[in-house]
């Protein structure tokens, strides 16, 4: 594997991918204009995004035939879970708090958010 010559720098992830553009067209749609060329331009020039006319023709050109508002709804908002392996709870001999301990803890918590809900009611009358 040949080492990278001083001074030359590999593209960021972004840089390959144009994810500015993207942006900026999302952020066209959701103001309500008009996903052209010179509107696309505009917003990436007021980014301070050194602007490819080439990457924006073609974006232009893939969004004219897709639904945003439909392409947004069908991509999934969170990543996905990851299942987590948990370590054994305490040694071996102990056993779960009972049940009536959990209920106490839960009666005590409660209490105190009502002590703090009236000392807020009591400050508006």
């Amino acid at each position: 594997m040949k080492a990278l010559k001083e001074g030359v720098r590999l593209p960021a992830s972004d840089e390959v991918v144009g994810m500015e553009y993207i942006y900026a067209a999302m952020l066209l749609h959701r103001a309500g204009k008009e996903i052209n060329e010179e509107n696309l331009t505009r917003v990436l020039e007021a980014a301070g995004v050194n602007v490819d006319p080439i990457r924006v023709k073609s974006l232009v050109a893939a969004l004219k035939e897709i639904d945003i508002d439909e392409a947004i709804k069908a991509t999934p908002i969170g990543m996905p879970a990851v299942a987590t392996i948990s370590g054994p709870a305490g040694p071996a001999g102990e056993e779960a708090k009972p049940a009536e301990e959990e209920e106490k803890e839960e009666e005590e918590e409660e209490k105190a958010e009502e002590e703090a809900m009236a000392g807020l009611a009591s400050l508006f009358g």
